[in-house]
């Protein structure tokens, strides 16, 4: 998969879309692969102050639930509310459809310490590399 080159990613398997000042996260193409069948998404309600580095959510699969991490701090705006009855949509839209959460971005800089689209490639790249070794 292609993953956008104006986005941001984290080495968590995160993706950040900013315009101005406020920011869409959702997970990768990569990280929706490695759960499995996404079952159900919890998600923070508007409002929410999120913290780069802190959880922000989870996704459970039929293998695990795994901890969502906000790639930048700021506060929710919106909650991808079609994730709460659809959270297949993970599954086949990881990079449109199904993001997550819409951030006020409290400090735009953050976005400089994440990864661009080439060197999340390289990445999990390496982590494929690793895995098979």
């Amino acid at each position: 998969m292609a993953y956008p080159a104006n986005y941001r990613y984290t080495n968590q398997h995160e993706w950040v879309d900013a315009k101005g000042d406020v920011a869409t996260i959702g997970i990768t193409d990569y990280a929706q692969h490695e759960l499995g069948d996404v079952v159900f998404v919890e998600l923070p309600k508007p409002g929410t102050k999120v913290t780069a580095g802190k959880t922000l959510g989870t996704v459970e699969s039929v293998k695990a639930v795994s901890d969502i991490y906000a790639p930048v701090s700021g506060e929710v705006v919106e909650a991808n509310a079609d994730l709460q009855n659809a959270p297949e949509k993970i599954n086949s839209d990881p990079h449109g459809a199904a993001w997550m959460v819409k951030v006020r971005l409290a400090n735009p800089a953050e976005l400089k310490s994440l990864m661009d689209a080439a060197a999340y490639e390289a990445f999990i790249s390496d982590k494929a590399k690793d895995a098979s070794a």
